[in-house]
């Protein structure tokens, strides 16, 4: 039997046959997150330049489904495994802080392993680790900035490592000139910048209780002083 108007043998009636494409799926907070902490392990990694992390950080956040995300890291290889357990058999952690057109000062208060990436875009965070006990004897912080840069402090009675490029930009080591204690921790500072930088300031231990600023303030007397 043939239906008036529509050809012989067309499918129109199966069951089960949408009728149109299927909408995107939305993306979540966290997708974009998990997204640009991707795109700042490539940039770090050197797949990436920090022009482009720029952009793509953009589109992440302004990304509404997940098609859109995942072109975003399509030209990029899938993530590598996790490294190598730590001796006591757990993972060294990586914690991730943006600033991105703007920025804030994180305070750490607890013990500290592993790495911590810092990405500023237009923007910088302040990390204040006075407080920190460090495992392991290392606490390694990678910074990458385009237009704006990190500032962190830490106690002059650990050991600072500062290196890495800063295109029309710069890296500077502030405050006290103390030398730290024998066997003291080191906090290795990897910084990438373009039109930006990294400071990191050496705070004296007496004004671990004090306000940032005011702990500036006597590093900035010592300071005076070793010159």
């Amino acid at each position: 039997m043939t239906v008036e108007g529509r050809p012989p043998g067309r499918p129109d009636d199966a069951p089960g046959r949408p009728s149109a494409a299927a909408p995107p799926v939305r993306a979540s907070d966290d997708e974009r997150h998990r997204v640009v902490e991707l795109l700042g392990e490539h940039a770090a990694a050197g797949r990436i330049t920090l022009g482009e992390l720029e952009e793509r950080v953009g589109r992440a956040y302004a990304a509404t489904n997940r098609s859109e995300l995942t072109e975003l890291t399509r030209d990029l290889p899938a993530p590598e495994p996790p490294g190598p357990a730590s001796p006591a058999g757990r993972r060294r952690p990586t914690q991730w802080l943006f600033a991105i057109m703007g920025g804030s000062t994180w305070r750490r208060t607890r013990r500290m392993t592993g790495q911590v990436n810092i990405i500023s875009i237009m923007g910088g965070d302040d990390l204040d680790l006075r407080e920190v006990e460090i495992e392991g004897g290392e606490l390694v912080i990678n910074t990458f900035s385009l237009m704006g840069g990190a500032t962190i402090y830490v106690l002059d009675s650990v050991e600072v490592e500062l290196s890495g490029p800063a295109i029309m930009g710069g890296n500077d080591e502030r405050g006290s000139t103390r030398r730290p204690r024998p066997g003291a921790p080191l906090v290795r500072v990897r910084s990438f910048a373009l039109m930006g930088g990294t400071d990191v300031w050496r705070l004296p231990v007496e004004g671990r209780g004090l306000s940032l600023k005011a702990a500036r303030r006597a590093a900035k007397a010592l300071e005076r002083g070793a010159r």
